[in-house]
């Protein structure tokens, strides 16, 4: 029976025991410290985004720090908190392992057991631990957030959910896609900073080039007084040239540098002034590779009546000159 009373037994094994408990508690304490100090890192380390507002009734995009730094706030205790359990958790168990051992408990079968365990759940849960790596780095590195339009490979539409292991993508359809964070080789994000309208404009082959040109940027050099898209506009329109060349036409390419996720609805209006402006300069688009063969069909897609004025009956086995007409996809279809 050990004596309670004498020194010998408090600096023994009730003192291994606290010293163990004191340096865990101060190694948890350290490791909180220095995650904070990098989530800290993390929050300064933010970038303005491009935001909505209202200026006198009016829509515009501005640059908002506080936005973007609030959001990366939210990231950094998230990625903190879930770093900070994990290690916590890590250093206390090791401390319980210890104590146990001071107790004069036999620890062997528990560590063998925990090996087997930890090699088992290396192979079988790998795919677990790179999705919540992953889905660490991808929110502490901001790679999207929620509301952001991106392209994930074999999902992209609008992120509505993000978390540690899996990321919710809605696409244009309405599908709502699951997608694990260890599968993202990838993040394409249309959201950040500002984004680019990309129109393609096919012109006629014969017709003079420059002036075609200048009437198209024309035509564009009023975007921003759209009142559907103006406000969503930020640069003046580009013409970067010919992107294209063949026997029938020359394809020019104009660009619009646009507020982010707006893209799509300037190439929208974008593609309506450019029918206008063609409508006007009676210019038409031309159409590849259209085969056009004539024949006695009446003004209405019906076959000339035999007799009448400039026609001739139509000889047995002859083909129906209705189907003598093809459209842009090339030759006449045969029977």
């Amino acid at each position: 029976m050990p004596d309670v009373a004498s020194w010998e037994f408090w600096l023994g094994v009730p003192f291994r025991v606290l010293l163990i408990l004191v340096i865990a508690g101060v190694a948890s304490a350290a490791i909180r410290l220095i995650i904070r100090r990098i989530t800290r890192g993390i929050e300064r380390g933010t970038r303005s985004r491009v935001v909505r507002k209202l200026d006198a009734g009016k829509a515009q995009w501005v640059q908002d720090a506080g936005l973007a730094r609030e959001r990366q706030v939210q990231r950094a205790k998230t990625v903190g908190s879930v770093l900070a359990s994990v290690a916590t958790l890590a250093v206390w168990a090791i401390a319980l392992l210890m104590v146990i051992s001071e107790l004069g408990f036999n620890i062997a079968p528990v560590v063998a057991s925990a090996g087997i365990a930890g090699v088992a759940l290396s192979f079988g849960a790998q795919s677990l631990v790179k999705d919540y790596i992953a889905g660490i780095f991808m929110v502490a590195e901001d790679q999207l957030g929620i509301g952001d339009v991106v392209d994930l490979g074999e999902a992209s539409g609008s992120v509505e959910e993000v978390g540690l292991r899996v990321t919710q993508v809605r696409d244009v359809q309405g599908t709502l896609w699951h997608v694990r964070n260890g599968e993202i080789l990838r993040v394409g994000n249309s959201s950040q900073g500002w984004a680019r309208a990309v129109l393609d404009v096919p012109l006629p082959y014969d017709g003079d080039l420059d002036a075609m040109t200048a009437r198209l940027k024309d035509s564009l050099e009023d975007l921003k007084n759209d009142p559907e898209v103006g406000a969503s506009v930020m640069g003046s329109p580009e013409v970067l040239g010919v992107e294209s060349l063949t026997g029938e036409s020359v394809t020019v390419r104009v660009t619009v540098k646009t507020a982010p996720s707006q893209q799509w609805a300037v190439s929208r209006a974008m593609r309506v002034k450019v029918k206008k402006m063609l409508d006007r300069e009676g210019l038409s688009v031309p159409l590849l590779n259209q085969t056009v063969v004539r024949g006695s069909a009446g003004p209405y897609g019906q076959a000339a009546e035999a007799g009448a004025p400039g026609t001739a009956p139509a000889e047995p086995g002859s083909a129906d000159p209705r189907s003598a007409t093809t459209g842009s996809q090339g030759a006449p279809e045969r029977g």
